[in-house]
């Protein structure tokens, strides 16, 4: 008998994996694909991957602004796609190397719940029962795929099918202008096609700080990519995509649709009926201890349906380990890190101004221009960025940091340390910051604040 049965190997599951085995736990884990999941396989690792390429593409055209010329500039697209399959090669090579370490069993398979017994649950895989004192379910998430007139799934991509294709398509347009959407945008800007973005929000980047989101749209704008905001998608005919702006009927063609409006969770298949666990909005329902309404089941990442981000995940299947092990831990998202890997970036975490006053939580904002940052200027020649603080009205304990600049990605951590510790203010201008770094925003930010 195993102490834990996990059903999937993505940032959840491989990472709870590992913590169990740490603490000397039997683990057998089951993944009907390639550890590491959606996001090593078809997400994070190979669209930044991608995003760097375009990136350094973009800062060798740009060369001449730093005394480097760089003429005739191009890029192998082919071999950029090689790049991304070597590195996801690489990491999913890594992961299982790390669970063979522990010695966790892995079965590559479809899982499902059999049956539960007194003490344990077994799963089923390829007509053989694993018993399994806990279980931790943590299958992930896929594309949406909203019910269009004229939609074809076999003609358009989703973000599986667009990091496979093999040339860069003259022009695209991309259906939602969410994170995923928004980062296949800035990358096939980089490499030269024609983006337009069609979506049904009047701004792009949703629960974003929207004045973060307005910037990135602007520059984007800049840039030559085309946005059809509150447009309603009513029908695609073969590579038209028609839609309802503003009481009337336009469309836009193109060689590719990519079709970007969110992702669902992966409960299908489970036979979590056996078991009679708690599904809310789609996804499989949990308590701060990643506990569901059965006893020894747990449940972490985007199969959960709250928080679709890899981090997240990968925390909530530590702290379903944690209490699997008698150890009482508690799952938070007050300062949950999010990021665009555009270009330039937009890292956020904490509250946004429109949470704020949804929430009726009083706040005082302060804003600066990234260029504050001397380090920023150094790296940065011609650009623009932004940072924002939010602080409590009241103690000035830090809420909401939100920027918009390269290196954001990189310095989101500090601004979730400052949130998850309830620092405030004054303790942010205490901190000795390394000079010249663009981090230096945080603390001459903090001065704008009262001192309290």
């Amino acid at each position: 008998m195993y102490d834990v049965g996990i059903i999937g190997g993505g940032p959840a599951g491989y990472v709870a994996a590992e913590r169990a085995a740490q603490k000397g736990l039997s683990v057998v884990l089951f993944d009907k694909k390639k550890l590491g999941g959606v996001c090593l396989n078809e997400g994070c690792i190979p669209t930044k991957t991608l995003l760097y390429s375009a990136k350094l593409y973009d800062h060798a055209r740009e060369g001449s602004k730093y005394g480097i010329n760089c003429s005739e500039v191009t890029f192998d697209f082919a071999k950029i796609m090689q790049r991304k399959n070597k590195v996801v090669a690489k990491l999913v090579a890594g992961i299982g190397a790390a669970l063979k370490h522990g010695k966790v069993e892995v079965v590559f398979a479809k899982a499902e719940i059999a049956e539960r017994a007194t003490d344990h649950i077994k799963i089923k895989s390829q007509e053989q029962l694993y018993e399994c004192r806990n279980i931790l379910l943590a299958t992930g998430s896929e594309a949406f795929i909203p019910p269009i007139k004229g939609l074809v799934r076999e003609e358009i991509m989703t973000n599986r099918e667009i990091l496979e294709i093999q040339s860069v398509p003259a022009s695209l347009t991309i259906i939602g202008g969410g994170v995923i959407g928004m980062e296949f945008a800035s990358f096939f800007n980089s490499m030269g096609s024609k983006v337009s973005v069609v979506e049904m929000l009047d701004e792009i980047l949703g629960p974003t700080d929207k004045e973060m989101s307005v910037l990135l749209r602007k520059e984007f704008e800049k840039k030559g990519i085309a946005f059809y905001l509150g447009s309603k998608v009513i029908e695609i005919k073969g590579k038209e995509v028609l839609f309802e702006r503003n009481g009337a009927t336009e469309s836009v063609t193109s060689d590719e649709i990519l079709v970007s409006v969110g992702r669902k969770p992966v409960t299908e298949g489970l036979n979590l009926e056996a078991l009679g666990v708690e599904i809310l909005r789609g996804g499989v329902k949990i308590d701060d201890r990643c506990r569901t309404n059965i006893p020894n089941v747990y449940a972490a990442g985007d199969i959960t349906g709250f928080s679709l981000l890899a981090h997240t995940a990968s925390r909530e299947g530590e702290v379903a380990i944690n209490n699997i092990c008698g150890i009482t831990d508690r799952m938070r998202y007050n300062a949950i890190p999010s990021i665009v890997y555009t270009n330039p970036e937009i890292a956020s975490v904490g509250l946004t101004e429109e949470e704020a006053k949804a929430k009726n939580i009083g706040y005082k904002v302060r804003t600066l221009p990234m260029a504050y940052a001397g380090r920023f200027v150094v790296e940065n020649e011609g650009k623009n960025g932004l940072i924002k603080i939010l602080t409590g009205e009241k103690f000035n304990e830090v809420l909401g940091v939100h920027m918009i600049g390269n290196p954001a990605s990189e310095m989101i951590f500090g601004a979730a340390i400052m949130i998850e510790m309830q620092m405030r203010v004054s303790d942010v201008q205490q901190i000795v910051f390394p000079h010249p770094t663009v981090s230096e925003i945080f603390k001459e930010t903090a001065f704008t604040f009262e001192d309290k």
